[in-house]
């Protein structure tokens, strides 16, 4: 595992903003962001060593190949590797074997071709909402005219417009989460990862943040991958769906959904009366039920 070192969080991530080299192996010969061909995600494996001699096995054996523009969701149980997998792509933590290619080369650590959106957003705080969709193309030397057209632009996609000179602490959660999305493409990334930004929202709000992430994501051809715990949610953010399960994480069964295409326009409730959306959401419900029920057993085999 690569380990963070003496390098703050919030420095690593101002670092792959601007484009410059973070302490924990940046690939400065990536590709740049516009020319996505392609993620390939090949016999992915992590085990984590522990101080008594053990080690948990958190991913084995995974496999994936994603398109330029396509939206995926991974779901499952607590503990089935989402979100190391996840940190994978990103490039925060390097793998025990397999590899990650992006555009034609390795990832090897964090690159800003990959931008991250997280359930808690993560954002300069002192700054205004308008500083902090504008810091990557600040700090990039984009020239003040054109930040000023993209900032504007994409203040104008997320609904905050109206609030661009607000500091980030007066806003709502769910207003947090448009800055962070905002900031996040301000970067032009290839691809967009998710660790369940909506998780933390309430249920109005998050059903408005799901119709502007698909909105975004056919607005800007992006491809995304979104870690979610909400069944309802991987059906509706993703037109293709994979749920892991756990010990050692693995992909234990993948979907093709119709649902992100209906949605981008259509209203979300209306989606879920589909005819396959219910049959799907209670047979994803009943295999993750049964890996929870697996996993408390085997707790009570342990003791």
């Amino acid at each position: 595992m690569r380990p963070f070192g003496a390098a703050s969080y919030f420095t690593i991530l101002k670092q792959i903003e601007v484009g410059q080299t973070p302490s924990i192996g940046f690939n400065a010969e990536a590709g740049k962001p516009g020319t996505m061909t392609g993620l390939t995600i090949d016999n992915i494996s992590m085990r984590f060593d522990l101080p008594d001699g053990g080690h948990v096995q958190a991913l084995k054996n995974v496999s994936l190949d994603l398109k330029a523009g396509e939206l995926l969701s991974v779901l499952g149980p607590s503990g089935c590797g989402k979100t190391t997998l996840l940190n994978i792509v990103a490039g925060f933590l390097a793998p025990t074997d397999g590899k990650m290619i992006l555009n034609g080369h390795e990832i090897t650590g964090p690159d800003a071709e990959r931008g991250m959106v997280f359930q808690q957003g993560a954002l300069f705080e002192w700054m205004s909402v308008r500083e902090n969709v504008g810091f990557g193309p600040s700090m990039k030397g984009m020239p003040k005219a054109d930040k000023a057209k993209t900032v504007n632009h994409l203040l104008d996609v997320v609904g905050l417009q109206d609030f661009k000179e607000k500091a980030v602490y007066e806003l709502s959660g769910g207003m947090q989460q448009r800055v962070a999305l905002a900031r996040c493409l301000a970067n032009d990334p290839d691809v967009i990862l998710m660790d369940e930004p909506l998780g933390a929202l309430d249920a109005l709000t998050r059903e408005k943040m799901q119709s502007l992430v698909l909105k975004l994501w056919k607005e800007t051809g992006k491809t995304i991958i979104l870690i979610t715990h909400s069944v309802e949610e991987a059906l509706l953010l993703g037109e293709r769906l994979i749920v892991m399960a756990p010990r050692p994480g693995r992909i234990h069964k993948e979907y093709r959904l119709p649902f992100a295409e209906l949605g981008v326009n259509a209203d979300l409730r209306e989606v879920k009366k589909h005819p396959e959306f219910g049959p799907r959401r209670e047979e994803i419900l009943n295999m993750i039920w049964d890996m929870e029920e697996e996993i408390m057993g085997t707790k009570e085999d342990a003791a």
